[in-house]
């Protein structure tokens, strides 16, 4: 697993060392580990009253999503009757309400009220740790209390606990998240002649497959949603990396879009957009497609599993595979998702947003979210337990157990660096986008790309 160590400028680490001290007598920003225990945020008096903010794209979210979260924050309530928690939804305008997460977080900061408690992807890790001032976790609870957080009965999955640290440093607690995990519609397969029980493996197999279906159903062949600027770069990512190579260098200092390995994936994507076996659709039309049964296979986060099966049920068979490979090379599930993080400067509101926090990541809601909307448990364990996901899990064991068997040798979803990172992986996107479905050349598009994204690097 690569290491996130950020190289933070020497403003923003004093910009957090100032929150840090409303709480902390010291302030140590790569030694967690150490200090006093008694300088560190002290527990709420059981009838002292605080009221929090809990900002989270989920609100901005139909169906499902906000169902789930409100029923999780009415539950807290009821658990913890002190501490009120108002929820929002990000500040903005975007039909996706996640865009807005960073420059929601980002406004209510300058105006000197960010929200208390933040749901924000692993791709705007670094940002969120340089440039926002995410509160240091491991510093102001100290080391056994996030240990406490991820052990337990059924403790995280050891993939993923590394994935919101920063030099040694717990900035976040990873929270809803997904490997890229192959759906497809059986009833499809039968319809064209194929066989369900027997899912492509390879990309080779999946241009077969999905040039069949389309032949012969008049349907979708197959979507990949990893190939847009609005699918973001966590799931390409993880197709470069199948193909042996990867977008940045491990020390994030430098780019390498148009090496032979991108070429290869967005080469394997824009013939299966040339050949028909592929439509040329926004990724909203692409998950729609696939929801109406009109789509055979798409490789997608696991957050739309609940959409599909509602889709899918009383009409078509949803079954699930790992996402394929290119020939004999294994494949690198990347990590779709977000962490949890406090913004809180009060010592008061930190406690009660950590408790909010150990919540929201606690047995019971990873057993909410899991059925209400389908992310995977990071609380592995929870799928084996009778008293959590056991009779869920057993229903749907075929759906879960690609992602849980690619969260295992999970690789991180790696945050572009500097203060211009949306641009750079937008950059990224926009080339991909415009090979894949504008037929535009990959070598030439893919360097020019990594030209005006090389430009956008902080200096080392």
């Amino acid at each position: 697993m690569r290491r996130r160590n950020f190289a933070r400028r020497a403003g923003a680490s004093t910009a957090l060392c100032t929150a840090a001290l409303v709480a902390l007598s010291a302030c140590s920003m790569g030694g967690s580990s150490e200090g006093d225990s008694s300088a560190r945020v002290p527990e709420l008096d059981p009838d002292e009253k605080v009221t929090i903010v809990f900002e989270s794209y989920n609100y901005g979210l139909a169906g499902a999503w906000t169902d789930t979260f409100n029923t999780l924050i009415a539950d807290f309530g009821e658990k913890y009757p002190n501490i009120t928690v108002k929820a929002q939804k990000p500040q903005g305008n975007s039909p996706n309400p996640a865009r807005d997460a960073i420059s929601s977080v980002q406004k209510q900061s300058v105006a000197g009220s960010p929200p208390d408690v933040a749901q924000l992807g692993f791709g705007d890790f670094g940002f969120v740790v340089d440039q926002l001032g995410a509160q240091p976790l491991s510093t102001l609870f100290g080391p056994d209390a996030i240990e406490q957080a991820f052990g337990g009965e059924h403790p995280y999955a050891d993939s993923v606990r590394n994935l919101a640290v920063s030099d040694d440093t717990t900035f976040g607690i990873p929270f809803v998240m997904s490997t890229p995990v192959f759906y497809y519609n059986a009833d499809l397969f039968r319809r064209a002649g194929l066989d369900p029980e027997r899912p492509p493996r390879t990309w080779d197999e999946v241009r077969t497959a999905a040039s069949v279906i389309a032949a012969k159903t008049g349907k979708g062949g197959v979507y990949i949603d990893c190939l847009t600027k609005s699918a973001t770069d966590w799931c390409y990512q993880a197709l470069v990396g199948s193909a042996g190579g990867q977008v940045i260098s491990d020390d994030r200092s430098t780019l390498s879009f148009a090496d032979p390995a991108a070429l290869e994936a967005t080469g394997m994507a824009q013939q299966l957009v040339k050949t028909g076996a592929t439509p040329a659709y926004t990724q909203q039309q692409g998950y729609e497609a696939f929801t109406r049964g009109d789509m055979g296979m798409i490789l997608e986060s696991s957050s739309m599993q609940s959409t599909f099966l509602k889709g899918a049920v009383g009409k078509w068979e949803l079954r699930a595979a790992p996402m394929p490979g290119f020939g004999a090379r294994p494949t690198v599930p990347t990590n779709s998702g977000v962490a949890l993080y406090t913004f809180a400067k009060d010592p008061v509101k930190q406690r009660a947003a950590w408790q909010l926090i150990q919540y929201l990541t606690g047995n019971e809601a990873f057993t909410t979210i899991a059925k209400g909307i389908g992310y995977l448990p990071l609380r592995t364990g929870l799928v084996d337990d009778p008293a959590y996901l056991a009779a869920w899990a057993d229903e749907n064991r075929d759906l879960l157990e690609p992602n849980l068997e690619q969260l295992q040798r999970l690789t991180p979803w790696v945050s572009m660096p500097g203060n211009s990172y949306k641009q750079i992986q937008g950059n990224l996107m926009a080339a991909v986008e415009k090979i894949v479905y504008q037929g535009a050349d990959p070598q030439a598009t893919l360097s020019e790309a990594q030209r005006l994204s090389t430009n956008l690097m902080p200096a080392q």
